[in-house]
């Protein structure tokens, strides 16, 4: 008699091709009044010298979420930040090393935070405005205009855009803040009736100095519902 944990032939794991996966990390920040993305200069083959989304394989121990915070903390020497996974992108001529599936996912990063340390495998890192990035190695163009949709798309019913300012802000910093992500102008009396509406911010004891009076600053509520009703803001 068989065994029980015994597999027919046709089901040898060696018997099939194996795929590599890697990640791939569009990281967003607010400079500059830019909204910006963190791009590496590539040391070696392939795409030597091409500037390229911050990545790499995903090790036979780790689960995709934790190589993808992995290389964060390697390219910015961050761990707890917003990371959201985004897409995959599976075409088979992408990379010409061999069959490579990348799972792709975005963070954001308040300008505060910012901490560049290049890996062992770059030879450059730095900040580009996300949507008029330098050529880009492999697909990673279609990735990062699929990252910046899916940022804007969000931004309209949900508070990620918070993920990108300091702890304590204003609500010109929070408006500009998501005029610069949607590349629009927002009626101001409009976005602070529908911001204060939304009930996902609530002022501090503390102001800003500058200009003709002190700003007031907010901070994003900790019980506050993360999800906010579609178009809410945005009507």
């Amino acid at each position: 008699m068989a065994e029980q944990n015994s597999f027919p032939e046709a089901y040898d794991a060696n018997r099939y091709e194996r795929p590599s996966v890697t990640v791939d990390l569009v990281i967003f920040t607010l400079r500059r009044e830019q909204l910006q993305t963190l791009l590496i200069k590539r040391k070696n083959w392939p795409c030597e010298g091409a500037w390229a989304l911050p990545g790499g394989f995903v090790r036979l121990d780790e689960s995709l979420e934790e190589a993808a915070r992995r290389e964060l903390e390697e390219e910015t020497g961050l761990r707890d930040v917003y990371l959201e996974q985004l897409y995959t992108f599976g075409h088979p001529d992408r990379d010409p090393r061999s069959r490579v599936i990348t799972v792709a996912y975005f963070a954001l990063i308040s300008s505060d935070q910012l901490q560049l340390c290049a890996a062992t495998d770059a030879a450059d890192v730095a900040w580009f405005p996300a949507t008029d990035p330098p050529p880009l190695a492999f697909d990673h163009a279609d990735i990062l205009s699929y990252a910046v949709t899916r940022l804007r798309y969000k931004l309209e019913y949900s508070a990620v855009g918070f993920q990108l300012l300091p702890a304590e802000f204003t609500l010109t910093e929070l408006q500009t803040a998501y005029e610069t992500i949607l590349n629009e102008k927002l009626d101001k009396r409009n976005f602070r009736r529908r911001i204060l509406q939304a009930g996902v911010v609530e002022k501090t004891n503390f102001h800003r100095e500058g200009g003709h009076r002190p700003a007031k600053l907010y901070r994003f509520r900790d019980d506050a519902v993360a999800e906010i009703k579609a178009r809410r803001l945005f009507p």
